[in-house]
């Protein structure tokens, strides 16, 4: 397989961390008498799509950066009906993670595991 780049480790960790601090962060918004009153579910659902889409994307699995580009494609839509300064940081954001998640050397290093297992299912 090939070598990780070093952009899709970093990102990974980003999306890995970020998920764990914003689930941790957001457990004291549980209401144990009425958990279902607000988006407690939701946003952390969110929070664990980012920690499964970095772990998964360390592992070279190509779903996941899909998944990573529609978790930031998700906070960039969201982010439209706050602010304009949260809004175009998140748009920068979703530009870094396409460019690095989708430059050549991405794209092999996520691609190599699919080759693999084409090689090995073709008989020889």
């Amino acid at each position: 397989m090939n070598k990780r780049p070093l952009p899709v480790t970093v990102l990974s960790l980003l999306l890995v961390a970020a998920g764990a601090v914003g689930l941790v962060y957001h457990l004291n918004e549980l209401d144990r008498h009425h958990p279902f009153q607000n988006d407690f579910l939701l946003i952390e659902l969110v929070r664990l799509i980012a920690i499964v889409s970095g772990v998964c994307m360390l592992r070279g699995s190509n779903w996941a950066r899909w998944l990573a580009l529609v978790w930031i494609g998700f906070h960039v839509a969201v982010s439209a009906f706050h602010s304009l300064p949260e809004f175009a940081f998140h748009g920068v954001v979703f530009a870094v993670f396409a460019y690095f998640l989708f430059r050549r050397q991405a794209t092999e290093y996520f691609c190599a595991g699919r080759q693999e297992v084409i090689k090995k299912a073709i008989p020889h």
